[in-house]
């Protein structure tokens, strides 16, 4: 899956924009005045805000450009088509312009950035430091209390690969779901006395029993710790080429997220269920925000097949697969 963003600058005064991707529901042209970033506002279609944060939170005023936008990455399925769009984007302009931040995080949080403030969608940035960082054969560590990274050598991978499962049940964002768990952290690391649940262990999870706290800011806080020990465990287990582990470990993410921190689904829960059924799949989780769209699994090469046809008797939709394998993130490509 990848999303091009092809163009060139002109000495017009408007940006034409074209996507050749299905745009459900919008227009699959845009166009607006270029010039100062600071004119720069959001509008219809609502596809084009992407394209238009990223310009506004650019280092530096573009010339007006036409440019075409191809992506396989599904929308709304939680695989970070929204950051691929965007990070492609910045790396544009950054060709077009000839300038770069200093730092690659810098580009990361300017694309979140825009995701905020022109579609005002409340993302994390997992998304976005994968996008710019993402580096061949590697997994990425990211610690989001410093956004300190760390790449993660996958090595002895050659039996084993990573299958997405679409479940086509729209993945969607919700505001409120959103804001809801992380207002139960908030509420967890106040009644903790620290900054961040990123400062909490597991511990802690008692002494807000303790303490009173509801049964949400509980279980959502106890997501949160379990799931940062298991990340750093992960971390580990992929360093060894413990591929087993790291499967464990998944199954123990999708259950904490089901059970915890609600963000699974009947589909996604089918998915996981079904591929955990087969002899051969390591581990089975939900990946994205949840609520919908894609599950991710571990499995041996040899055992693809069988487990593809497995979920599709098992599953109630249509589901469809991807073969994914760690690549590298936004880049300049040359057309020579």
């Amino acid at each position: 899956m990848i999303t091009v963003i092809v163009g060139k600058p002109h000495d017009g005064v408007k940006t034409k924009l074209v996507s050749l991707s299905d745009v459900v529901g919008a227009t699959n042209e845009a166009e607006f005045e270029a010039g100062s970033r600071a004119n720069i506002k959001p509008g219809e279609p609502k596809w084009a805000n992407y394209v238009k944060g990223c310009i506004a939170n650019f280092i530096c005023d573009v010339p007006a450009f036409n440019a075409v936008i191809v992506s396989t990455v599904p929308a709304g399925a939680g695989l970070s088509s929204s950051a691929a769009l965007e990070v492609a984007t910045y790396t544009f302009l950054e060709t077009l312009s000839g300038k770069k931040p200093e730092k690659p995080e810098e580009k990361a949080l300017a694309c979140q950035k825009a995701e905020h403030n022109f579609t005002g969608v409340p993302c994390g940035i997992m998304d976005q430091f994968i996008s710019v960082m993402g580096k061949e054969g590697c997994a990425l560590l990211l610690d989001c209390r410093d956004l300190i990274t760390k790449q993660i050598p996958m090595l002895h991978m050659d039996n084993y690969i990573f299958l997405i499962t679409n479940s086509n049940a729209p993945h969607k964002l919700s505001s409120s779901a959103y804001c809801e768990r992380r207002d139960c952290c908030f509420e967890a690391a106040k009644i903790l006395g620290k900054k961040s649940l990123r400062d909490a262990n597991i511990n802690d999870i008692q002494t807000l029993i303790s303490r009173n706290a509801s049964d949400h800011v509980i279980k959502r806080a106890r997501h949160v710790v379990t799931e940062i020990q298991r990340t750093l465990d992960a971390a580990i287990a992929l360093e060894k080429g413990d591929f087993q582990q790291f499967g464990r470990l998944m199954n123990e993410s999708h259950d904490s997220l089901r059970d915890d921190y609600e963000v699974s689904s009947k589909e996604l829960d089918s998915l996981v269920s079904a591929a955990r059924e087969v002899d051969g799949v390591l581990g089975s989780r939900l990946t994205g925000a949840g609520f919908g769209g894609c599950t991710v699994t571990l499995l041996r090469k040899d055992v693809v097949n069988k487990t593809i046809q497995h979920m599709k008797a098992k599953y109630a939709g249509i589901p469809a697969f991807y073969i994914a394998t760690p690549a590298g993130g936004a880049r300049e490509i040359s057309i020579n």
